[in-house]
């Protein structure tokens, strides 16, 4: 089907954000309206975030709810019908703090609709069975289709794998014993100066299986480099590195992060000076943390600097990718500016 141009829910997370732990959108002028009958057995069953979001066309708080930063595998599926809707298999993290998934489970589950609401036209997305109000898909997405559907936590029902058979969800089992193959990956962002010198060396790591350059641990949604430049935004030029755990580890690449460039210098690498040039840890997870805490410490204490390290160790948030001709640039140019190399 034809999809209207739309606005990306990163630039919504914003106002979601500052919605101080309660759903900051009114049930939309396009929602449809149901019998007061069938409504009512929801109201007492469902929790008021998930009879919002779903009868009410709702949105609940980006990064506070249950599943933007879930990773287990499994299944998610309609908290109204209990129908299949998507799996643990296509979901991503797009930064934008709900789930996020490059295509349904099951598609003669998930219907689309327009929505004309908040002064934009987006593409709604509703379940077929109950005709719950989920959220919405966007053509900006990492799948084959370049689609992430991106819906609410309070819209789903989550159940792991190992319970897939009592929870009467057996017959998907077969799709996890399929994937057990590839490996699964974890995914380090770090700060370190211009990210053109820093991905053209991470890259090169065994066990690195992609990188991207972009914008992270600012305060302005969406930012380009423009923005970033001013230093008026608060993102630092950052690296996410996506790699695999069975091939090398966060800890290896955190060493080899501190020796490619300079962490004692503050908001400033070779010639590039100011608070996007900071040296940062972002990490997403309290293991991440311990970890770069502990790097940190020994190699401040090693005496491989003469200055004591200034690297920030801060929780991820949204990470936003860099222009196009940003990404690879060393490999596009060869002969590119870079202030980054390796030390003993």
């Amino acid at each position: 089907m034809t999809r209207p141009v739309v606005l990306s829910l990163v630039a919504l997370a914003a106002l979601a954000v500052l919605a101080v732990g309660v759903a900051t959108r009114a049930a939309d002028e396009s929602c449809p309206s149901k019998e007061s009958a069938v409504k009512e057995p929801l109201r007492e069953r469902l929790s008021p975030m998930e009879y919002h979001v779903t009868q009410e066309c709702g949105t609940e708080p980006a990064f506070r709810n249950a599943y933007w930063n879930e990773h287990r595998a499994g299944i998610y599926v309609d908290v109204v019908s209990g129908k299949p809707l998507f799996s643990s298999r296509e979901k991503f993290d797009s930064g934008t703090g709900w789930p996020s998934f490059t295509k349904p489970l099951d598609e003669k589950e998930v219907v689309e609709k327009r929505d004309s609401s908040l002064g934009m036209t987006r593409t709604e997305v509703r379940s077929k069975s109950a005709d719950s109000h989920l959220g919405h898909v966007f053509p900006d997405g990492p799948g084959p289709e370049g689609l992430r559907y991106c819906i609410n936590s309070a819209a789903l029902r989550f159940i792991p794998v190992e319970d897939l058979k009592k929870e009467g969800y057996g017959r998907y089992l077969e799709l996890f014993e399929q994937a057990k193959a590839p490996a699964a990956t974890e995914e380090a962002v770090l700060s370190g100066g211009c990210f053109w010198g820093m991905e053209d060396l991470l890259r090169e790591l065994p066990g690195v299986v992609s990188t991207e350059v972009g914008y992270t641990g600012g305060t302005v949604p969406n930012p380009n480099y423009e923005i970033v430049k001013t230093e008026r935004s608060g993102h630092a030029e950052a690296i996410r590195v996506v790699f695999d755990p069975s091939k090398t580890s966060y800890e290896t690449i955190l060493r080899f992060f501190f020796r490619i460039h300079d962490p004692t210098t503050l908001n400033r690498q070779g010639n590039d000076v100011g608070t996007s040039y900071r040296s940062a840890i972002f990490y997403r997870n309290a293991e991440q943390r311990a970890i770069a805490e502990r790097v940190k410490a020994e190699v401040d204490q090693s005496g491989k600097w003469p200055r004591p390290i200034v690297t920030e160790i801060v929780a991820a948030g949204p990470f936003y990718a860099a222009e196009e001709y940003h990404q690879d640039y060393l490999e596009k140019n060869p002969g590119g500016y870079t202030c980054h190399f390796v030390r003993d």
